[in-house]
């Protein structure tokens, strides 16, 4: 049996989350375009219409969340359009911007993949990050 640990001077960040697509659901009924305007990127929102909308913006709302686990510093807040899921072909992928690449560029995260479930009732979203040891970057 082979163990896979990261190479000297590097370690992995995880974070999970879960989230109620019916949650989701309820807030599209209730504020509308302005939550989804508020919390999703449009980016996001083209790759999600369609019948599984609610389902697929929340497995990107999970993956926000995730991320904000992943950085494993309970003071870490960022908006929600500094972390987007960006669909390239069916491969999701975490683009950062502002104060979570930030975030991302002191803890020394030099890759992250992000994976994404959905069914009827509720979406997940896992996020693993590859980070450079340094001295501020002693968390997780």
């Amino acid at each position: 049996m082979t163990e896979l640990v990261p190479p000297p001077g590097y370690r992995i960040r995880t974070g999970c989350d879960i989230v109620a697509v019916a949650e989701v659901e309820q807030s599209i009924a209730r504020f509308g375009d302005r939550y989804l305007r508020r919390v999703f990127t449009p980016g996001e929102l083209s790759y999600s219409d369609g019948p599984d909308r609610a389902a697929r913006l929340a497995a990107r709302f999970a993956a926000k969340e995730a991320v904000i686990k992943a950085f494993a510093e309970p003071s870490a807040a960022f908006g929600f359009f500094d972390v987007e899921v960006e669909t390239v072909g069916s491969v999701p992928r975490l683009v950062f911007r502002g104060t979570a690449a930030r975030l991302a560029a002191e803890q020394g995260w030099v890759s992250s993949s992000v994976s994404l479930t959905h069914a009827p009732c509720h979406a997940a979203a896992m996020v693993a990050a590859s980070c450079v040891e340094s001295p501020r970057s002693t968390n997780g």
